[in-house]
């Protein structure tokens, strides 16, 4: 007990015996181990835990981070044709110029009497998606797309008075299992198959699964597949008919291409944003957003705060400033429609910056080149023997299927091959899709190259022919 009286913790403020003690005497108390007698006994752990020692010195704790990163293979280093719902997209300078910046690091969202330009800069953000989504409300983001997406359809049970939601069976199988811990207790959630020839929804099995319990239906689009989803007007018309809202999931690095949700149909459109100038990050980098048109009552549904701007006192002046604050669990706590945080402000920001650079004109132009790769891509890997792609004839965005199974090796053992080519190969599908055979997801950006494309077509010939060409 000596021992850890006069122990001094360098990443610990305050923890030097002096100034330790000084503070005890304050509160009452002549020992550390005082504090913890609250605790009951049988939630105490008595013992020491199996912790290594502190590294004291900050050069020796560089060191040692630097020898774990160095563990990892980035996409920096090989070629990667990894997605599956983060995405190796070009970083402008931009971007980590302005998000690096003192005013904007720190990633909470920032209080309304202190931190006007953080607030203008997340105003100005929800407004340039409002603008590529076509709706007239946008949050501030939400943790992930996958929450974003599950929050949605909370809320359209809320809206409705309802309580099923539909999926397609093809929904990225992370966003599905955060959707099934949302759904507990609230709402009962059910799948619509896909069409195995097209990978698009089957909508002879959405007409058999709409009905007065149903809320609203959640769609990808692109879906998971990379398959645009062309019937989305007609689900959209479906759902309508049966009382229910249209969601679409879209990322928006798609929509300098593809419509707005909004203009086939949606109530509410929801997403991931790391595809707008954020760095992958090991699971870091990401923030969803939800959006609406201007309807009262789904606004009142939101769980998490709205940015708007007001004039001032003084002509020519405006002020940022939270909106409608009391429906949120920092307004209202228990009585909030849903718990949210604030840790994705840097992300909204960036995403801000990213918008304000490309513009129209540079949206859609990295949309086509996206789609443009995307079939190089097709063509090259469907020329490949024994590889087939089951959803060819359906039109892609950015990813796609690849089936290996005729080759008679599986998608997990030919990635392992792969990187002796220096390549990340697809996601494999084999866990979540079983009815896919041996299948991987191979994802493109606007950084692959067509060189980078010729060198997985290269290396898969080797792996599966021993070098024939095909």
């Amino acid at each position: 007990m000596s021992q850890e009286k006069n122990r001094v913790y360098s990443y610990i403020p305050n923890s030097v015996p002096s100034r330790k003690k000084e503070m005890m005497r304050e509160i009452g108390i002549d020992a550390m181990e005082e504090l913890y007698g609250v605790i009951p006994e049988s939630l105490r752990f008595r013992g020491s835990m199996n912790l290594p020692e502190p590294i004291k010195s900050e050069m020796a704790l560089k060191e040692h981070i630097e020898e774990i990163l160095q563990e990892n293979i980035s996409c920096g280093e090989v070629i990667s044709f990894l997605g599956a719902g983060c995405y190796n997209h070009y970083v402008p300078a931009i971007c980590d110029e302005v998000n690096s910046r003192s005013e904007f690091l720190t990633a909470y969202s920032g209080e309304t009497y202190s931190d006007h330009g953080k607030l203008q800069a997340i105003f100005e953000y929800t407004s340039l998606m409002g603008e590529l989504l076509d709706m007239d409300v946008v949050n501030y983001t939400t943790y992930d797309g996958s929450q974003a997406a599950a929050s949605a359809t909370r809320m359209a049970c809320r809206y409705t008075g309802r309580n099923e939601i539909l999926v397609p069976a093809s929904l990225h199988p992370e966003m599905l299992s955060q959707l099934m811990d949302y759904s507990k207790g609230w709402f009962k959630l059910k799948t619509v198959g896909f069409n195995p020839e097209t990978g698009l929804l089957d909508l002879a099995d959405l007409k058999r699964q709409l009905g007065p319990d149903t809320a609203g239906i959640l769609i990808e689009n692109p879906n998971y597949f990379g398959i645009i989803e062309e019937q989305s007007f007609e689900i959209g018309e479906m759902v309508h008919a049966a009382g229910g809202l249209f969601i679409v999931y879209a990322d928006p690095i798609s929509l300098g291409i593809l419509e707005a949700p909004a203009n086939y149909g949606a109530d509410l459109a929801c997403g991931e944003i790391q595809s707008l100038g954020i760095h992958m990050q090991y699971g870091g980098g990401l923030a969803g957003y939800i959006a609406s048109h201007d309807d009262p009552g789904m606004i009142a549904e939101f769980p998490n705060y709205f940015y708007g701007i007001m004039k001032g006192s003084i002509e020519g002046e405006y002020g940022f400033d939270r909106a409608l604050n009391h429906r949120t669990s920092h307004g209202s706590r228990e009585k909030a429609k849903e718990y949210f945080g604030t840790g994705s402000g840097l992300w909204a920001i960036t995403a801000g910056v990213y918008l304000s650079l490309m513009g129209p004109q540079g949206m859609a132009e990295v949309g086509r080149n996206i789609t443009a790769i995307t079939r190089y891509a097709m063509l090259r890997l469907k020329a490949v023997k024994g590889l087939f792609l089951p959803f060819d004839q359906s039109y892609h965005f950015r990813e796609f299927v690849v089936d290996f199974s005729a080759s008679g090796q599986s998608v997990a053992a030919i990635n392992e091959k792969l990187l002796d080519y220096g390549i990340f190969g697809g996601k494999s599908l084999t866990l979540d899709f079983d009815s896919l055979g041996e299948s991987a997801l191979v994802c493109v950006t606007e950084k692959t190259r067509k060189s980078d494309i010729d060198t997985l077509v290269s290396a898969l010939e080797d792996i599966l022919l021993g070098g024939e060409a095909s």
